[in-house]
């Protein structure tokens, strides 16, 4: 494999950098299906997925389930009232 060309930007040296980082961090995969039907895949860090996992547990719900009903939930007013 080559490495990148000699002439590449800094920018571009620092996203290659943390491309590889990331696929280098363990991952985890949760399917799930969206509110219209549609099924998804969500690609979590290990960091998200216990997140997910706690406040799914406190919901009674599966990681999959609160994910669906998450999606359900109304997107937050970027200008709230006050």
């Amino acid at each position: 494999m080559n490495p990148p060309p000699a002439d590449s930007r800094p920018d571009d040296d620092t996203f290659l950098r943390a491309l590889i980082k990331g696929s280098r961090k363990r991952t985890v995969h949760l399917k799930w299906t969206d509110r219209d039907g549609t099924a998804r895949l969500t690609t979590l860090t290990a960091a998200e997925a216990t997140r997910v996992n706690t406040l799914a547990r406190a919901a009674g719900l599966a990681p999959e389930a609160f994910l669906r009903a998450a999606a359900h939930r109304p997107a937050a007013s970027p200008n709230p009232p006050g």
